[in-house]
């Protein structure tokens, strides 16, 4: 495994994956805010019906506008469930007390046969 890997595993210890089916259906019933956090140009392509995007990079200097309540249960999704991982801990580490990271990321959501949008 190279250092990415292994921060990712580190990560996986420290944070909580949800499976896509239970993330729409928290999503859907508004339990829960779903947040895209791969590139804007991965976001523009495609991405979950109903996501918000923050970026990866930007996400820690803007959660606090769009999810100020720390209570608030988020999910984050990437292409493959890594990227997510590492920011599902960072938010934890900035005092989010349920968030979680949609395993297997986009990819397994479109898998799942999941609703995804270009708009």
């Amino acid at each position: 495994m190279n250092r990415f890997q292994n921060l990712v595993t580190e990560a996986k210890k420290n944070i909580t994956e949800i499976s896509p089916g239970d993330a729409q259906q928290q999503t859907e019933r508004g339990d829960a805010v779903l947040i895209d956090v791969r590139e804007e140009e991965d976001w523009r392509e495609d991405h979950a019906k109903g996501a918000k995007h923050l970026s990866r990079g930007i996400i820690e200097l803007e959660i606090e506008e769009q999810v100020p309540d720390l209570k608030t249960p988020i999910i984050c999704y990437c292409g493959g469930g890594s990227r997510s991982a590492l920011v599902a801990e960072s938010l934890q580490k900035m005092g989010y007390e349920n968030v979680r990271s949609l395993a297997g990321g986009l990819r397994a959501w479109k898998e799942a046969g999941l609703s995804s949008s270009t708009e």
